[in-house]
């Protein structure tokens, strides 16, 4: 199986990007975790994103805050998939981060989820993966109906105790 990479531009992200990992480890999604920045360590988050393919890699995640533009910086150096992680770290409440991460130029895809939304972020990596792994494919598909029992278990609760 193909490996997800996870770049987040500075360890301060790590609390979000935990959640990343967690989704990934639960659903047996080889990972690895780095910390590059698009403007401190350009020639290291090159070289990753040169090379990910190479090294096994399926698809990468790339987390930053304020108007940082990690994930741009990355798309730019791979043809993988990438997904933008904006990161909540600003008084402009990760809208900055937002703007930088979703306002790609033609030609250079990112695909952006929420502000902090790692666990997502996770979640379309292994779908990116799934593509080629029906194993994997049923591991999402369990997840899904894992989540719509929960749903509907709380509806239950609601309209027995509401509904009479």
């Amino acid at each position: 199986m193909k490996k997800v990479g996870i770049i987040m531009g500075s360890d301060s992200d790590l609390p979000v990007l935990e959640k990343a990992a967690d989704t990934l480890r639960s659903l047996e999604v080889p990972f690895e975790m780095h910390v590059f920045s698009a403007h401190r360590t350009p020639a290291e988050a090159r070289d990753f994103a040169l090379n990910a393919a190479e090294n096994g890699f399926g698809a990468l995640i790339a987390a930053a805050g304020k108007a940082a533009h990690l994930a741009g910086a990355i798309a730019a150096n791979t043809v993988l998939p990438v997904i933008g992680i904006p990161i909540k770290s600003s008084t402009l409440d990760g809208l900055d981060a937002l703007l930088s991460t979703v306002q790609m130029p033609s030609g250079i895809p990112v695909a952006t989820v929420a502000i902090d939304g790692a666990q997502n972020a996770a979640l379309l990596a292994a779908q990116i993966l799934a593509v080629s792994d029906p194993a994997l494919a049923e591991k999402l598909a369990a997840l899904r109906r894992e989540a719509s029992g929960k749903v509907l278990e709380k509806d239950r609760m609601i309209a027995q105790k509401f509904n009479g």
